[in-house]
């Protein structure tokens, strides 16, 4: 999952970053609402955290900005504003949630892991997908009662693919939820995620187009939605 962090502050700027990548996010930092703006029309993301004390343009403005011209990507502000009325801006302004600074890392994680799940459309918190149960919170992925170790990047692949049964993502479309700017990507590191994948979910869990892509097939069990 590829997240923008708009944040000035470059302490917990680094620590947010630091942490998300250490989950296995694909994260973008920048630190004022122009760069971010730019970002979002160049880029696509799966989900922002936005402060709103800014330099410049505060955060309500970019917020204005995204929802002005239609962008649906669920937003996560994380400010110092504690305020009711800060509070009821933000979220009328067209943010997801709200989170006040100080605050737990812990507890960001679990927002924006119900954020991604609502713009996903599920609303269990653990789900499982052709035999194989996946738990973005602990990151566990079990099959048949048998928990299977992924790397962070592996676990990103699935979880990807996973709640887009039967949408063909392209290596590029993978990389982007892989990698941030300024990250090095090697020419064949989708292609080896998927098979660290094949080769402990089974080699039909993940299919692939030939010249377009990978897909995890529908659970005809679940109906097709």
């Amino acid at each position: 999952m590829r997240v923008l962090l708009v944040e000035d502050d470059r302490m917990i700027g680094q620590a947010v970053q630091t942490a998300l990548r250490q989950d296995g996010y694909a994260v973008d930092w920048m630190r004022d609402a122009e760069s971010a703006d730019t970002a979002l029309t160049t880029a696509n993301f799966d989900l922002v955290l936005l402060d709103l004390g800014l330099p410049g343009r505060d955060g309500v403005s970019l917020l204005h900005a995204m929802r002005g011209r239609h962008d649906a990507t669920p937003v996560l502000i994380v400010t110092a504003r504690d305020e009711v009325h800060d509070r009821i801006g933000g979220l009328d302004a067209g943010a997801d949630d709200y989170l006040v600074k100080p605050f737990d890392l812990d507890e960001l994680g679990a927002r924006m892991r119900a954020l991604l799940r609502r713009s996903a459309g599920r609303g269990e918190a653990v789900f499982e997908h052709r035999g194989v149960r996946i738990d973005p919170a602990t990151r566990e992925v079990t099959r048949g009662g048998e928990s299977i170790t992924l790397s962070p990047r592996e676990f990103a692949v699935l979880e990807a693919l996973v709640l887009r049964p039967g949408a063909v993502l392209s290596r590029a479309q993978l990389e982007d939820r892989l990698y941030g700017w300024g990250e090095s990507v090697e020419s064949n590191a989708v292609e080896v995620y998927i098979h660290g994948l094949r080769r402990k979910l089974g080699h039909d869990f993940v299919q692939n187009v030939r010249g377009v892509g990978y897909f995890v097939p529908r659970d005809e069990s679940q109906g097709t939605g």
